[in-house]
């Protein structure tokens, strides 16, 4: 996940979440936060509880994080946020939990002659990790037309540049999907699985290596023993847990959007 595409995902998710951004400048947002958020975000609990119990007037914190370090004005003091941030997780869990499908309409300003049909995409976004003794996270946003089947990606960063409004608007109808959000999801996950299927993965060559070199180092060390004791086996199965290959995707959220055309 690019540091521009953190920056687009925070912008979203805060709004949608009824923040007010502050400012929004290069590499970094300072945002409002809601009282929902600040009890989401900030482990205030001591303080909203005694503010609930005093009948206090509520005061939310206002937030910075920083995006990119190396575009962002040096008077700017924040959290440093990337993909492997543990506030940038957070915020992961706290979409998934409070948003984790949302279905939304373009707001087209289209003139009233004719009603303007909205065609269906299924939107999920997924996280997909490449895990060894090392990770890499890496972000996905698949966009699936539920009429004909065209996947594009990252869809998350195409409608960004486009209007949309939780209410269907005036003059417009929506298409009824062909294909349906379940049949459509698992397009999406058969896709990947084969694109992850079919690429190299040198990462995993060298997690094998390195799981190689650890077990001679261990069976070297126990080469006198005839029979092997049960810490050999320990620490044996923990090498494996630590160096052995494996890609986990979870998803993080989704939607339905119904759009005019296909976003470009």
């Amino acid at each position: 996940m690019l540091q521009k595409e953190i920056h687009q995902y925070l912008e979203q998710f805060f709004q949608a979440a009824g923040c007010t951004i502050a400012e929004n400048g290069p590499g970094y947002l300072t945002i409002q936060l809601t009282v929902d958020m600040d009890k989401e975000l900030m482990n205030r609990p001591f303080y909203w509880t005694y503010l609930e119990k005093t009948g206090g007037i509520p005061n939310p914190m206002k937030i910075t994080l920083i995006t990119d370090q190396e575009i962002v004005p040096q008077d700017i003091k924040g959290e440093v946020i990337h993909f492997g941030a543990p506030r940038l997780h957070q915020i992961f869990e706290t979409a998934r939990k409070l948003s984790s499908y949302i279905r939304l309409f373009e707001n087209h300003q289209t003139a009233a002659v004719q009603n303007v049909p909205l065609h269906p995409w299924l939107n999920v976004n997924m996280k997909v990790s490449y895990c060894s003794d090392r990770k890499k996270d890496v972000f996905r946003s698949f966009g699936l037309n539920l009429i004909n089947g065209q996947l594009i990606e990252p869809f998350d960063e195409k409608i960004s540049k486009i209007s949309l409004t939780p209410r269907i608007p005036d003059y417009s109808f929506t298409i009824s999907p062909i294909i349906m959000p379940a049949s459509g999801l698992k397009r999406i996950e058969t896709f990947l699985t084969k694109e992850i299927q079919s690429r190299a993965h040198p990462w995993a060559e060298s997690a094998r290596k390195r799981w190689e070199e650890d077990l001679r180092l261990l069976d070297h060390f126990y080469e006198s023993e005839v029979e092997k004791p049960d810490t050999y086996w320990i620490e044996k199965k923990a090498l494996e847990d630590q160096y052995k290959p494996s890609v986990q995707v979870d998803i993080i959220n989704g939607g339905l959007y119904y759009l005019k055309s296909v976003p470009a």
